[in-house]
Parts: C-alpha cells; sequence; structure tokens
C-alpha cells in the first residue's frame, strides 16, 4: 500500500512507454500464485516481449524503480 502514490505516478509519467500496474493480492489473491508472489510488496519488471527480467522483494523507492526501467531501455 505504501507504494501505490508511487506507482500511479509513475503510471503518468510513463504512458505510452511502459505499463506500470499495481495488483493488490489482498483483493485478487489468485494473483499471488500466478506471479510466483512470496512477498509484498513484490515488483516484477518484463521486456517488451513479456519476459520478466527481474524482480524485487520488499519496498522499492520511486528512483529505484526509474532506475530499473532505465536499464531495460525504457527512457
Amino acid at each position: 500500500k505504501m507504494m501505490a502514490p508511487i506507482l500511479e505516478e509513475l503510471q503518468s509519467e510513463y504512458r505510452e512507454r511502459a505499463a506500470v500496474i499495481f495488483i493488490d493480492v489482498w483483493e485478487n489473491p489468485e494473483a499471488a500464485p500466478r506471479f510466483s508472489v512470496r512477498a509484498i510488496p513484490t515488483q516484477i519488471f518484463y521486456d517488451a516481449q513479456g519476459k520478466e527480467v527481474t524482480r524485487h522483494e520488499g519496498f522499492l523507492d520511486k528512483q529505484a524503480i526509474v532506475s530499473t526501467l532505465t536499464k531495460l531501455g525504457v527512457q
């Protein structure tokens, strides 16, 4: 829940360049096993082909997310 405002900002800032999606596994419990979520929060980054390229468990601040997106080639 602490990351929700950060993800909302990123959704707006990265519109048309990256899909930033927030899934609340408390509201959507079927999502946890589908995405192999073992800890909350978990951030999963995919490449343009939909292949998972990295995953982080725990809080991740905005700058760290931006850094990861940049490393993945998102401008």
